[in-house]
């Protein structure tokens, strides 16, 4: 078992192992992956939705497992899907009663909850400006354009943008 305090039940510093597991996988998967530099914005939101994946999921395995790791991949595959099964997720584990610290049984701790919500409330919140994919058109119809220009962007929200980057890097971890 893992300490989660370094005091008695009385007091002491809580560390969110589960949530700390979480971001340990996201991180060896996407740079794993090697798509992004660990510095853009699109990797960060890439790390916090994988996290979110692995912490809801109950993710807290010895290792990167293939079985674990497809059932993630499963998970990541459909955006809107997603981000029900995360809303989902959460509303379950906020209604349930435990403890400050993980137990035996793996159950998160409140500090590991806090951190989650903390992830999806900055998924949620924050917009990235991104190529707009729906305004794409061929290049046959398209005006001509300098090379710099990168075409229609509109803004959106960071979890639309980490998520397939998470996927992606599944496949090729």
């Amino acid at each position: 078992m893992r300490q989660e305090r370094t005091d008695g039940p009385g007091g002491g510093l809580l560390v969110p192992m589960a949530w700390m597991h979480a971001e340990y996988i996201a991180d060896e998967l996407l740079r794993g992956g090697d798509l992004m530099p660990p510095s853009t914005l699109e990797y960060r939101a890439g790390h916090a939705a994988l996290a979110l994946t692995v912490f809801l999921s109950g993710g807290r395995s010895h290792g990167l497992r293939a079985d674990r790791i497809a059932e993630w991949r499963e998970l990541t595959e459909y955006g809107p899907a997603w981000r029900a099964w995360v809303c989902e997720r959460l509303a379950e584990l906020e209604g349930l009663s435990f403890g400050p610290q993980d137990g035996t049984d793996g159950a998160p701790g409140t500090a590991d909850l806090e951190l989650a919500r903390a992830a999806w409330r900055h998924l949620e919140e924050t917009e990235l400006l991104a190529p707009d994919l729906d305004a794409v058109v061929p290049p046959s119809l398209a005006a001509p354009r300098r090379a710099e220009q990168e075409g229609p962007q509109v803004w959106t929200p960071a979890w639309q943008l980490g998520l397939p980057l998470g996927h992606l890097s599944m496949h090729l971890f």
